[in-house]
């Protein structure tokens, strides 16, 4: 299995620092509804605004259902499919637009629902499976596929299963994949006490 543990200018979590997003996955390896639960679980637990929980996922294992799987995957944008066909589950991460409560709009609901699927990435790290991410997926057809309602926002699909070589996907997606992972450094992304005034490192 490629291991790419994160560079850091500080120390992290190693569930942390192991987590990135592959697209080699192993098509013939199965996620059991168990660790599947567990993905969920995490994302249970995440925080949000009042307590409010405003994400729902819509799970799709290819063993126990084929249809729902097939109709996640075919929302999937092509550059996503060519890899994400091997994927055991396809998850949908929606986001509810407005308070349970009370009706009104809920502008932490998308901010809440990344936390939450944030969780579900790191426990996979965890279970020895992988996540990945992916923005690249028509909603409108997800929304239609799935005849989800109108006060929502469908967020990201998620891949799930357990990792494969690099050499099972075509050559511009395998150097992607063995690329060396990079991040702009601290001083770019977080200030201290007043905008561009860069923190101290060192």
């Amino acid at each position: 299995m490629l291991t790419k543990p994160a560079i850091t200018q500080a120390d992290i979590h190693e569930l942390l620092a192991h987590r990135w997003s592959p697209r080699a996955l192993d098509g013939e390896k199965a996620v059991s509804h168990a660790q599947v639960l567990s993905l969920l679980e995490a994302a249970r637990w995440a925080p949000s605004c009042f307590g409010a929980e405003p994400w729902r996922f819509i799970m799709c294992e290819r063993q126990q259902n084929e249809a729902a799987w097939q109709q996640a995957f075919s929302c999937l944008a092509e550059a996503n499919q060519v890899w994400a066909k091997n994927a055991p589950v396809l998850l949908l991460a929606i986001a509810l637009n407005e308070f349970t409560l009370n009706g009104n709009p809920n502008r932490w609901a998308q901010y809440d629902t990344g936390a939450a699927v944030e969780n579900i990435c790191l426990q996979a790290v965890a279970l020895g499976l992988v996540a990945h991410q992916m923005g690249g997926f028509d909603a409108d057809k997800a929304k239609a596929a799935f005849n989800l309602p109108d006060n929502i926002t469908a967020m990201a699909m998620v891949a799930v299963g357990y990792q494969a070589s690099p050499d099972s996907l075509g050559e511009e997606l395998k150097q992607r994949e063995i690329a060396e992972r990079k991040r702009l450094p601290l001083t770019e992304l977080c200030f201290d006490g007043q905008w561009q005034k860069p923190i101290q490192t060192a």
